[in-house]
């Protein structure tokens, strides 16, 4: 335990930043992994195109909060959007 004001004060800080992106870093996981599921069970499906919509908007939303590096969110809708096209292409 720190001893020092300012750093109890940075540990209460650190507490709620790692609550916060800690929620916002799980939806993105969640998200992300129904879009996978759905392209694997079905990639022409009109309900996978809105799995993947999702995943996209939460991984621009955790990258504009500064959760996600935006080259990070960049990376992951790049190879979500690749492994969509290998299934469609592999159909």
């Amino acid at each position: 335990m720190p001893n020092i004001k300012s750093a109890k004060k940075r540990m209460r800080i650190e507490k709620k930043r790692y609550a916060r992106n800690h929620s916002v870093k799980t939806t993105v996981r969640t998200f992300v992994t129904k879009a996978r599921n759905a392209i694997a069970q079905d990639a022409a499906a009109p309900e996978t195109e809105e799995a993947i919509r999702q995943a996209i908007s939460n991984l621009d939303r955790a990258a504009s909060k500064g959760v996600l590096h935006r080259n990070n969110a960049a990376r992951r809708k790049s190879r979500l959007m690749a492994r969509l096209h290998a299934a469609q292409a592999g159909e």
